[in-house]
């Protein structure tokens, strides 16, 4: 089946992409949780038009992503966290932590921007974070973690 995701979604694919998936993955789950629609010949043009008219806007957020980006791109950020005598870390660091570091140094960034390398961050070292600022912009951000 045809549809048009009207939000992103993920694995699948962003806002006003035209895809074709399963008949039943459309009808029982994208099209009832309002993710998509199905792609009938005056929807594609309605979204023919929408996406006309945002192009614009999303060409100067993109400029913005980029001049955010190339600012990110050696920055390198420190987060602080308990450890014991073997180095392990109390708890973990998670994406909060590394936002909550990114925003003291000037740049707004929302941790659901930021995806982290390994599932818990337990040990001190040296890590790389991937921050999605726009659809086709990322930036590897190193963060140190030390103890406090």
């Amino acid at each position: 089946m045809e549809i048009i995701l009207i939000q992103d979604v993920e694995r699948l694919g962003s806002k006003d992409d035209i895809l074709t998936v399963k008949d039943g993955f459309a009808r029982n789950y994208l099209i009832p949780q309002k993710k998509a629609i199905a792609a009938t010949p005056s929807a594609k043009k309605v979204m023919a038009e929408n996406v006309r008219q945002r192009a614009h806007k999303e060409a100067r957020l993109r400029e913005e992503a980029q001049k955010i980006a190339e600012k990110l791109i050696n920055k390198k950020v420190k987060i602080g966290a308990k450890v014991s005598s073997a180095g392990k870390i109390f708890g973990s660091v998670n994406t909060i932590q590394v936002a909550e570091a990114i925003n003291k140094k000037g740049f707004e960034i929302d941790r659901k921007q930021i995806t982290l390398p390994e599932d818990s961050i337990k040990e001190i070292g040296t890590y790389t974070a991937k921050i999605k600022l726009f659809k086709d912009v990322v930036v590897d951000l190193e963060f140190d973690v030390v103890g406090e």
